[in-house]
């Protein structure tokens, strides 16, 4: 480490990504113990019935979609680190995505889960799951319905780490 590069906590304020200049930088994880680490995020999509109806079914334009969906989200999991910033490669174990259509609510919800044994935690790679298979889903039925919504994407649970365990309290989509 260059002397003049705090170490992670050197900051008084506590902001562990920033140098004592305020510049970004990646947190050193080298000290950290290894634990299971497990993060679930979901992505919430609106369209038309019709179009959920047609997504259901796996009759669009460019075929059944819900393979591709959850390819995308796996995919993404994996590529992470080299789309965000700052965050940290991590040697995961297992990415699903799953993705449940509500044809009479006009629906798609599509869960991830990231799972992983290292130093730092999985919610940025279930987010990046949850977020590229909900753009992949919308790329999907565009030839059909151009207004489709991504309504959001969030975090609903994360274990592992000192953190421990943290579990959304509340039941938004």
């Amino acid at each position: 480490m260059n002397p003049s590069t705090p170490a992670a906590g050197d900051r008084p304020d506590g902001l562990t990504h920033l140098d004592a200049a305020g510049h970004a930088r990646m947190v050193d994880v080298g000290t950290k113990p290894v634990t299971d680490r497990r993060a679930v995020a979901v992505a919430t999509v609106a369209m038309e019935p019709s179009t959920a109806a047609r997504l259901a079914s796996g009759d669009l334009p460019k075929g059944d979609a819900l393979p591709v969906i959850r390819l995308a989200g796996i995919q993404a999991a994996k590529a992470t680190p080299m789309l965000v910033p700052l965050c940290h490669q991590v040697a995961l174990t297992s990415v699903e995505v799953e993705v449940e259509v509500d044809v009479d609510a006009g629906r798609a919800t599509i869960h991830a889960t990231a799972l992983a044994t290292d130093r730092t935690g999985v919610e940025m790679e279930a987010m990046t799951a949850a977020s590229v298979a909900a753009l992949a889903l919308y790329d999907l039925v565009k030839a059909v319905q151009r207004d489709v919504v991504v309504t959001s994407v969030r975090l609903l649970a994360k274990s592992g780490g000192r953190s421990g365990t943290w579990t959304a309290t509340d039941t938004r989509a």
